[in-house]
């Protein structure tokens, strides 16, 4: 039996001793609204089970008059009263597939007030008994300022799962005029769960006008979640599900080839971005951190991006060559492998963290260059291969030493283990077995020796029931599912394909699907963030960044499979929107009053396109860490995946989808734009200066006809899943 509240303790009862006052069908499911007295229920009823209450509003300390109640079939307006001002419930279902519940409340306070407490707005309810009898599992809740999702199953009686959405979104103006925040708002304990609304104790809610205090989406389903694949695939449909009924913020064109290249000159001319150890350059971490010494993974981090950028320029930037030139240095001898540090200058370490400590790794972090090095080495750097190929056992040894099972930080000499868990009872680094199956995996395309292949399948069978608690760092787990992916289309095994997609749940729940638009959160987009690790309080640009490239890269490759479907709306909604946000990491797309005065790593310059490694929604100002020099990539990643030239034509092509199957014939071109017809997705033709192009394009439903069109662009929408036809004189 559960421990409850006085305000889940009388439920039942106020349920069974109240009239109905609305009810409806959908789906084999009822739904039925009640008044009792200090609340507005919306019930929902299982075919032949169990039961769940929704709080839609709450009285606080008062009773609903209800003065008006307005049902057309499809819009369900409840308009109540109380002592303390007027609320407005509205229901509809969005969704004439599915069972899917929508209600939003207004409030419009008589008098300013103070809410010091707000309770959960789901109970679960048995058809007869109490409460506390009820038996549930919360499969996850929102963490931080994630999205508000709630996913959990009902198992006592077993009736089936829900599905519970709030679009914080709209609950942006309440917290502006309250100064509170959304983070961790979606949780609680079985069996109350739900949204809870930020309490006010400082600063009132006005009485000015009327707030939004919730905006839920609610899925039913029958279906009985027993394992982490069922668990983590359902995840994803529902939430594909909700998404297609959200109301979605603009996106925002940015010029990413301009920025590209005020990248390319403050990365070349900016002396905080470099340091020197006799006579070679290397790039600082962070911006004028001279202290620390030089670290692989910060020049192999811009190394393979401006790899990938002197191909779609056909010229190589000046720094590429010194960055290349410095990456042997890193070779250490003793243990015959990579170090992150650079060997002469360990005792430089300040051991003020684990990893600042001589000979001390951080799991992840061994493969991280390496990865970078096979990138560049199946590119055709033979400087790459070499240091690759002569690193690669050592990192083959210390997966056989831990069983594929890696902890947080070891010893590289000795492989004796510093930190075994990230949390006590949690594990080690999770995803680091998929990020080493890349890895194998790149050696395998870059070799063709099958060893690499059976050490990729031996690695991720350690992610097989780890469902929801795969991720320990965003961009690792991106690799890993691509990796698995990889090894589903080279093996035919459903498996791999099952843990992939449990890999792209765990991106999925760590990210934020609303946009905060309170405090210094109002001053940028912040729409299908994705946070760094399951903890982390802000986004982080390098992070995004693979992320970005790793789903980019999983969309292409998975062209040819049966993907789960509601990947083809998630992934290229989140690469569009990561598109429009990413220029806002740099500090001179921010307003100067949200970057931190206090940085914990060298110092901001304003006005250089280096971005800031930590961006904050909500009420904390950004760049407390520090301006991040090794995610000077950004841009050059965007540019060489969204920008595409045209073989000896004047005029590039983008879209903020990616492209695929592109052929040209004289002056026609086509292309396939992946996802799916349930979104649109943005294309752009830039027009060089002084040149005229009579341009149409067409799609199997016809021709379309631009959105915008001046003499240097022209824009279009385009349905995902489409074959393109442009045809231009």
């Amino acid at each position: 039996m559960h421990t409850i509240s006085p305000w889940a303790a009388t439920v039942h009862a106020d349920l069974e001793n109240n009239n109905v006052i609305w009810e409806k069908k959908c789906k084999e499911y009822t739904f039925q609204a009640f008044n009792t007295g200090d609340s507005i229920w919306i019930v929902a009823h299982w075919p032949d089970r169990g039961k769940m209450a929704f709080r839609a509003a709450f009285g606080l300390n008062s009773y609903f008059e209800v003065t008006n109640l307005l049902d057309d079939g499809e819009l369900l307006v409840i308009n109540l009263e109380t002592r303390l001002g007027k609320y407005e419930v509205c229901v509809t279902f969005p969704d004439s597939e599915a069972a899917l519940l929508h209600y939003t409340t207004s409030f419009k306070a008589a008098m300013p007030l103070l809410i010091p407490f707000w309770p959960r707005d789901i109970i679960a309810v048995t058809q007869q008994g109490d409460v506390e009898n009820t038996n549930g599992k919360i499969h996850m809740n929102q963490a931080g300022s994630r999205s508000g999702i709630l996913f959990a199953s009902v198992t006592k009686p077993k009736t089936g799962s829900v599905f519970y959405f709030q679009n914080l979104t709209s609950i942006s103006p309440y917290c502006e005029a309250t100064q509170t925040s959304l983070a961790d708002t979606v949780g609680g304990t079985w069996p109350e769960i739900g949204f809870q609304l930020p309490v006010t104790n400082e600063k009132p809610l006005p009485s000015d006008k009327a707030y939004i205090i919730s905006d839920a989406y609610v899925l039913f389903s029958d279906t009985i979640i027993d394992n982490e694949i069922t668990e983590t695939q359902q995840f994803l449909n529902n939430l594909a599900q909700v998404y297609t009924v959200l109301p979605h913020p603009e996106v925002l064109y940015h010029n990413w080839p301009e920025i590209t290249q005020n990248c390319l000159t403050d990365l070349d001319q900016s002396k905080g971005c470099w340091t020197q150890t006799k006579g070679i350059s290397y790039l600082n971490a962070y911006l004028c951190d001279y202290d620390t010494p030089a670290e692989v993974m910060v020049q192999l981090a811009v190394l393979m991006p401006l790899n990938e950028l002197k191909d779609w320029y056909g010229e190589t930037p000046p720094v590429y060559t010194d960055l290349l030139n410095a990456i042997d240095s890193f070779y250490d001898p003793k243990i015959k492998t990579i170090n992150r540090w650079l060997p002469e200058l360990l005792e430089q370490l300040d051991k003020s963290e684990e990893q600042k400590k001589e000979m001390v790794m951080d799991s992840w972090y061994l493969h991280h260059p390496l990865m970078n090095l096979a990138r560049l080495a199946l590119n055709g750097e033979k400087k790459a291969e070499e240091l690759l190929l002569k690193s690669i056992d050592f990192a083959i040894k210390v997966a056989h030493h831990f069983d594929y099972q890696w902890p947080v930080f070891y010893k590289m000499d000795t492989l004796e283990v510093v930190k075994k868990e990230t949390v006590p009872g949690k594990g080690g680094e999770k995803d680091v077995p998929g990020s080493y199956a890349h890895l194998m995996l790149l050696l395998f395309r870059l070799t063709k020796d099958k060893r690499y292949l059976r050490e990729a399948e031996k690695a991720v069978k350690k992610l097989v029931g780890c469902g929801f608690d795969i991720l320990y760092q965003a961009n690792n787990t991106a690799f890993a599912a691509g990796a698995l992916l990889e090894l589903h289309k080279i093996t035919n095994q459903q498996e791999y394909l099952d843990l992939s997609y449990a890999c792209l749940a765990c991106l999925f729940k760590n990210m934020q699907i609303w946009d905060c638009q309170y405090g210094y959160g109002k001053n940028y987009p912040n729409y299908f963030s994705v946070f760094p690790l399951n903890d982390a309080p802000y986004t982080a640009a390098y992070e995004e960044m693979e992320v970005y490239a790793g789903l980019s890269e999983y969309l292409i490759q998975s062209e040819s499979i049966n993907l789960l479907p509601s990947l083809k709306i998630l992934i290229p909604e989140f690469l569009k929107y990561a598109i429009s946000r990413f220029p806002y990491y740099y500090p001179t797309k921010l307003s100067q009053e949200m970057i931190s005065d206090e940085v914990k790593t060298g110092e901001i310059v304003k006005d250089l396109w280096i971005p800031l490694e930590d961006l904050y929604s909500g009420w904390e100002k950004s760049g407390q860490v520090g301006q991040e020099v090794y995610g000077a990539g950004v841009g050059f990643g965007i540019l060489t995946r969204q920008y595409h030239k045209v073989k000896n034509e004047e005029f590039l092509l983008f879209s903020d989808y990616p492209i695929t199957n592109t052929r040209k014939s004289k002056q026609t071109l086509t292309f396939t734009v992946l996802g799916t017809d349930d979104f649109e997705c943005n294309l752009k033709i830039l027009i060089p200066e002084k040149r005229t192009l009579k341009m149409e394009v067409s799609v199997h439903k016809g021709k379309i006809l631009p959105t915008e069109k001046t003499a240097g662009l022209l824009s279009y929408k385009i349905p995902g899943g489409s074959r393109v036809t442009m045809i231009w004189q």
